[in-house]
């Protein structure tokens, strides 16, 4: 209780509070199931070739839909496992959730998954939970309150040449369709940049580009709740998010070209 009560702290105002505090709640139960089955035998189906969903997805998923309909029931859902909402009908107050981001990286042992909580009033991010159980990093965010990470306040990097960066990416899960766009972006990229890294969950990837461990990161072929909670935390650490032209990022859209903003320019013409 104590996290929830320091993290939902940055801000005076009653509701953004109680707004905080549920989902910080959530993320941090959700987080407890993950690292109680880490080590355990996973039940793995397949929704595609390549994209899994373990029982740890779906036990995440029930327990932030529970605590977040006890807490605001007038609030509807978008969630990765039962969806429950139409993409397209968005423009209300919502919930976007992945219970599990990086399930192929926990699925094989790897410890870089989260859980990611977002708030969005008329498609637009008012809250973001980031929590990365394994390392017990909390990271949140209000809208107008400064992002955080247990309980220090986030700043992305001043790096400001290309070749002192360390760049972020993912591949998509229909890979065989888009393999010569991803290994051209690789290929262009690559000599212009310190390095490149690739973590498996793009939640995770944005909250590291807000709190500095990342320079910049871009992906193709995301869902909304890959980069709903993420986009905040970068913007309100002092970041840039767009898409591959330049234009002001939704996580409605599917491409995404983030980064310190003092990068941004030089990154933009990589993906014309």
């Amino acid at each position: 209780m104590d996290r929830i009560l320091t993290g939902s702290a940055i801000s005076s105002d009653t509701e953004k509070k109680a707004r905080l505090q549920s989902a910080l709640k959530a993320a941090l139960e959700a987080g407890s199931i993950m690292r109680d089955l880490y080590e355990k035998p996973h039940q793995i189906q397949m929704k595609g070739e390549i994209d899994l969903v373990t029982e740890v997805d779906l036990a995440s998923e029930a327990l932030i839909l529970a605590i977040l309909r006890e807490d605001f029931p007038e609030i509807p859902i978008l969630a990765e496992e039962s969806a429950g909402l139409n993409i397209d009908d968005t423009d209300r107050t919502i919930w976007i959730i992945d219970p599990l981001d990086g399930t192929t990286n926990f699925a094989h042992g790897l410890p870089f998954f989260c859980v990611s909580i977002a708030l969005y009033e008329e498609r637009q991010p008012v809250l973001g939970v980031i929590y990365c159980p394994i390392l017990d990093e909390l990271f949140y965010t209000y809208k107008g309150e400064g992002a955080w990470l247990n309980g220090k306040k986030l700043a992305v990097t001043q790096t400001d040449f290309l070749i002192n960066s360390l760049i972020a990416t993912g591949f998509p899960y229909n890979i065989h369709d888009k393999i010569e766009d991803v290994m051209y972006q690789v290929q262009t990229i690559l000599p212009k940049v310190r390095d490149i890294r690739r973590c498996g969950a793009a939640a995770i990837d944005l909250a590291y580009l807000a709190c500095g461990r990342f320079d910049g990161l871009w992906e193709m072929d995301l869902k909304p709740w890959d980069t709903a909670a993420g986009i905040l935390l970068v913007e309100e650490a002092g970041g840039r998010i767009s898409d591959f032209t330049g234009k002001p990022f939704s996580p409605f859209f599917d491409e995404i070209l983030a980064s310190n903003g003092i990068l941004h320019d030089k990154l933009l013409p990589f993906f014309k």
